[in-house]
């Protein structure tokens, strides 16, 4: 049953990327579809349209799993030469610092919201 709940929650989720796609195709914007689902879907969990709970558990589970989805990529970039040239490390580089930057950002927001959840729940 918990498999069931969290394939039907990542459904869920992939209904907001089709409207991204949807909205993507209509308006001709230069944004990818997938961010703007994302963009829906923050808008509708901040306007309590949808409900966490119904998100919650499919959602961890991709997180959990993202790196299976990065493996694919990275493997390829092995048949590009280009990538051990003066070029590549530059790409590399910024791929690290735009990393860090990401990964900062998340930690700092995360620990904001789970402050405010803490000091909420007393």
């Amino acid at each position: 049953m918990k498999i069931g709940i969290i394939i039907l929650q990542i459904l869920f989720i992939h209904i907001f990327l089709f409207f991204g796609a949807v909205i993507k195709q209509l308006l001709q914007i230069p944004i990818p579809a997938s961010m703007i689902g994302l963009l829906l879907l923050l808008a509708a969990l901040m306007l309590k349209i949808v409900k966490l709970e119904w998100l919650e558990r499919g959602a961890n589970w991709l997180l959990s799993e993202l790196l299976l989805f990065f493996i694919p990529s990275a493997v390829g970039i092995v048949n590009y030469d280009e990538i051990l040239s003066w070029q590549g490390a530059e790409a590399v580089l910024l791929i690290g610092i735009s990393t860090f930057i990401v990964m900062g950002t998340t930690a700092f927001v995360s620990e904001k919201l789970d402050h405010k959840e803490r000091r909420g729940a007393r």
